[in-house]
């Protein structure tokens, strides 16, 4: 979701006349784009302004910008910890940024401005997208749960949802620009449309209050993009176990261009921790959940979201984890120790645990899902993968001169390229030939190569453009533009 708005800050300032800065040079703006999930992202960012301090001292026409959700969370403490930022916005008012860099340029004068409520849909804005080939498209905003360890529905607000006419024209747009694949963006996608009946008694205060929500709103969409031609992968990220339901199942399995993987996160496997995080589920649940998954999807990859040393947990509670992750057979999981969010309910839980008894269940933990993480992709070994050509994510031997693709389950795929001329967003088709805990190796002879539109526009250096704007003047650029102008987000 963050890459996204910051697809969206790109493509405002290059909106407002601004060039993006070249790799390597110092440029005129640089924006940070925050997350306030984990602490590291607090000391992150500080550590970061700290290092751009000397930088603005030289040059004071230099401008820096803080925005998102650490911004939203510590409003003024930014410009505290750090009075040389000149722009602090929040999660709400990502539009404002043009503004607010020209007003803090005129005044000579940090601007704050946090809202509290969205002011417009962010795919309303124009958007700088990163890929030729792939793109996020955000079917909602917020969410309406109450984890006790997350900040984000304070951040982000109560969950808000497009219609789905708007998403679909966006991924039609993107679509005829060349793009092969969407992912779906929400901090819940499958309670999308909980804000509908909430929309429709604003519009007409005589609709019944009770008025149904629309439970299948979300498998409706993803069958709906099946219907759009050239649109060939799906995905979506992430669902919420509790209003997870059979017809997303159904829509997945029976819509082609769905992709066959899932992202479910589980948090804990202990139904009293689960019970703790507030989260409306229990392991039982969850694991039928995968089980529905894999009798309708069998080679579905799934992967997960883990949190270890949530406060009061105890060695059986953390061996319950152990027992769900052994029985679901995740693809890979990404796995946090649990620190302490200020603003959160768990913050103020107590039996916090020592930082020496979740570092060392963390590493356990990171230990067993290795071990079934390389079982699983050891398993694909033999098998034919047609995978999207990307631009070369993780890590791979340079001399063996491999290319980097996504197979349609979301693995990642280091391949042999052979002699011909494949490009990202092009299509290939391999044999898997080894395997390691976070990628597989295809060294086997290119079965089949198409080449796509995208890798044409990703080659000519073309990225696809969406959103309407504000029909805001192109403010922003002070005459004389530098010769070095540049924007870095």
């Amino acid at each position: 979701m963050n890459v996204h708005d910051s697809e969206r800050l790109s493509g405002l300032l290059e909106s407002a006349g601004y060039e993006r800065a070249a790799d390597g040079a110092d440029a005129d703006i640089v924006v940070f784009n925050t997350c306030a999930v984990r602490e590291n992202a607090d000391n992150k960012l500080y550590g970061n302004l700290s290092h751009l301090a000397p930088r603005k001292q030289s040059d004071p026409n230099m401008q820096i910008a803080v925005g998102g959700c650490l911004a939203q969370k510590d409003r003024d403490t930014v410009l505290k910890k750090a009075p040389w930022v000149d722009v602090v916005f929040g999660t709400h008012n990502i539009g404002s940024l043009p503004t607010l860099l020209e007003r803090a340029r005129h005044n000579r004068e940090a601007q704050v401005e946090i809202v509290n409520a969205l002011q417009e849909f962010p795919s309303t804005l124009p958007a700088a997208r990163e890929s030729a080939y792939a793109a996020w498209v955000s079917i909602s905003v917020g969410c309406n749960n109450t984890c006790t360890f997350c900040i984000v529905p304070s951040l982000r607000g109560k969950e808000v949802d497009r219609r789905p006419g708007d998403i679909l024209a966006e991924v039609q747009a993107l679509v005829d620009q060349g793009v092969l694949e969407v992912t779906l963006l929400g901090q819940n996608v499958n309670a999308y449309g909980v804000s509908f009946s909430d929309e429709r008694l604003r519009e007409d205060p005589t609709t019944p209050p009770e008025l149904p929500r629309d439970r299948g709103a979300f498998a409706k969409l993803l069958r709906a993009c099946g219907g759009i031609d050239g649109l060939e992968r799906v995905r979506f990220t992430s669902p919420h176990p509790a209003e997870f339901t059979e017809d997303v199942i159904e829509a997945m399995a029976e819509t082609p261009n769905v992709c066959p993987t899932l992202h479910m996160p589980l948090q804990s496997g202990s139904d009293r921790i689960l019970k703790a995080m507030r989260r409306s589920y229990r392991a039982e649940r969850y694991l039928g959940i995968i089980d529905k998954v894999r009798a309708a999807i069998p080679h579905a990859a799934i992967t997960t979201d883990l949190i270890v040393g949530f406060p009061g947990e105890t060695e059986e509670d953390f061996q319950a984890t152990l027992d769900v992750v052994e029985r679901s057979r995740f693809a890979s999981a990404f796995t946090f120790q649990y620190s302490i969010r200020p603003g959160t309910p768990a913050a103020d839980m107590p039996d916090q645990l020592p930082k020496a008894v979740v570092t060392e269940r963390y590493q356990r933990l990171i230990e067993l899902q290795e071990r079934i993480s390389l079982q699983e992709n050891q398993a694909q070994v033999g098998r034919e993968v047609e995978l999207l050509v990307a631009t070369g994510e993780g890590r791979k031997d340079a001399s063996t001169a491999r290319m980097s693709g996504r197979a349609r389950d979301g693995r990642l795929v280091h391949f042999a390229p052979g002699t011909g001329d494949i490009r990202p967003g092009d299509i290939v088709v391999t044999t898997v030939t080894g395997a390691a805990p976070h990628h597989l190796i295809a060294d086997a002879p290119i079965a089949a190569h198409r080449r796509t539109r995208a890798g044409d526009a990703h080659a000519a250096g073309q990225r696809p453009r969406t959103g309407v704007g504000l029909g805001m003047p192109r403010i922003g650029v002070p005459a004389p533009a530098p010769a070095a102008g540049g924007c870095g987000s």
